[in-house]
């Protein structure tokens, strides 16, 4: 079975304070110990619980066309084959966690989840894919009291929604409490409605932070060993003052159940998306208008940086932010507004998190040489077209086959074959040699540029690669469009 973490959007979807004491080291960490851990949760759970509440839906249910593939229990070794199988014939498609369907009468089907109060007034926060597509939602109170709720607002990015119900008095709410204060080690209760059993009850720790699960761009997930099983998707994580620290969200299983690694969306994330949900109705984010991938330790040694930190640019969309501050393809930004960019969701999580109008300085890595750009930060776009680079026509010269790599002109018989723009141009790899070894490139691929170097035909792409080795160059990178999405990827040199 593959140990690559699956995000369990848990529903139906499974996815495969100092002090000093005078006394020796080991008492200090037993009077650590004895203060932090509590005897018991029961005033704790008494205290939130009432604050949190069952989520359930329903919507008609749509009636299948063609033929269905088997199901299979969860975490079936079946699963995940049968699942990709189905998302990509449109068979069966995952829902991305609604929590398991129960018998609706008259073509509908339901859902259920967790929530909780975030003001009197009665404003509830949970998943969005637990009231994804959601016809009705009703809201149920830990007395058993059923409220009909209206969708304020929902994030599919974080997969946050709010919730709205009316009662004719104030309901118990929750605070929410300092997510980056929380530690790896601290304490931690879970709150939900597991399988439709009503409030439960889970204990645990903090096993780590800043968790990327990929199942979304701002993914900087809190990863608990509290149990956590379907039907807890939108419900809270406290810490031990009763405060909210994150919002249960997803979990690792192989079995369909708990096995001790849950995933929630923090605080710090999660209140500033709701205030925005409760004020607007949607989330607002900044945007700057690049593709980016992650420096890897081959591109790092081609570009010159010591350690593979960064955020490489692989296209900057027309008319962007980037643009007009002049971030170049291949640019690697090093920092944003004065803080490092290590990785990918440093950078997507600080742009997103910037105010449209605002201005930020990036320093980016530029043939060597670091430099600073200022870009005026604008709203995320509805929809992102990256358009195509403008280029002339392809070079009619002959095939040539360098480094393993067979490469031919890109003519327009070929860019219909690979379903490429007209505005695209390069070389396209026809084949690659047994010879070549490990390289980057396939069949199919187009190469671009090498190195700074734009290149329109197999020669191009000969005369630079040997001009970089004559430089002394160990690798270059080449700048490749793969089925009309365009990365950098280092090729080495010094090999036939």
């Amino acid at each position: 079975m593959r140990k690559t973490i699956a995000a369990l959007l848990l529903g139906t979807t499974v996815l495969t304070g100092p002090f000093l004491i005078a006394n020796p080291p080991h008492a200090v960490a037993a009077a650590v110990l004895t203060q932090d851990a509590p005897a018991t949760f029961a005033d704790l759970a008494a205290k939130v619980t009432p604050a949190v509440v069952n989520v359930s839906t329903t919507q008609e249910a749509k009636a299948e066309r063609g033929p269905r593939a088997p199901n299979f229990p969860p975490g079936s070794p079946f699963e995940e084959f049968f699942k990709q199988f189905q998302d990509q014939f449109g068979q069966n498609p995952s829902d991305q966690g609604e929590e398991q369907p129960e018998a609706q009468p008259r073509g509908k089907m339901g859902s259920l989840g967790s929530g909780f109060i975030v003001d009197p007034s009665g404003y509830v926060v949970t998943n969005n894919h637990v009231i994804d597509g959601a016809e009705e939602i009703t809201v149920t109170l830990q007395d058993g009291t059923a409220l009909k709720a209206k969708l304020v607002g929902r994030d599919a990015k974080t997969d946050i929604a709010l919730l709205k119900v009316t009662s004719d008095k104030p309901l118990p709410s929750l605070d929410w409490g300092n997510s980056d204060a929380s530690r790896v080690g601290d304490w931690v209760m879970a709150v939900g409605n597991p399988f439709g059993l009503g409030g439960t009850v889970t204990k645990g720790i903090i096993s780590a932070r800043g968790r990327d699960i990929h199942s979304g761009p701002y993914d900087d997930y809190l990863q608990l060993d509290a149990a956590i099983n379907r039907g807890n998707s939108g419900g809270p994580t406290f810490n031990l003052n009763g405060q909210v620290i994150g919002i249960n969200t997803a979990i690792y299983s192989p079995n369909g159940g708990s096995v001790g690694i849950g995933f929630a969306i923090p605080a710090n994330l999660a209140k500033e998306v709701v205030a925005q949900l409760k004020d607007n109705g949607h989330v607002e984010r900044g945007w700057l208008g690049v593709k980016i991938q992650e420096v890897s330790p081959d591109i790092a040694d081609t570009v010159g940086l010591s350690q593979s930190k960064g955020a490489l640019v692989a296209e900057v969309t027309p008319g962007s932010p980037a643009a007009k501050a002049g971030l170049h393809q291949g640019d690697v930004i090093l920092s944003y507004d004065g803080k490092p960019v290590d990785t990918l969701r440093d950078l997507t999580r600080r742009v997103a998190e910037t105010k449209a109008g605002d201005k930020a300085d990036l320093k980016i890595l530029r043939h060597g040489k670091e430099t600073t750009v200022t870009a005026d930060i604008a709203p995320l776009p509805a929809e992102q077209k990256v358009a195509a680079a403008d280029g002339g026509p392809a070079d009619t010269s002959a095939v040539e086959t360098v480094k393993g790599l067979k490469l031919a002109p890109l003519d327009g018989a070929t860019r219909s074959r690979l379903g490429l723009d007209d505005g695209v141009t390069g070389v396209v790899v026809t084949a690659v040699s047994p010879k070549a070894g490990d390289v980057p490139v396939r069949a199919g691929d187009v190469i671009v540029k090498v190195g700074d170097q734009t290149v329109t035909s197999p020669s191009d792409v000969t005369k630079t690669l040997a001009q970089a080795e004559k430089d002394g160059r160990k690798a270059v990178l080449l700048l490749v469009n793969r089925r009309g999405s365009e990365s950098f990827v280092p090729l080495k040199l010094g090999h036939a």
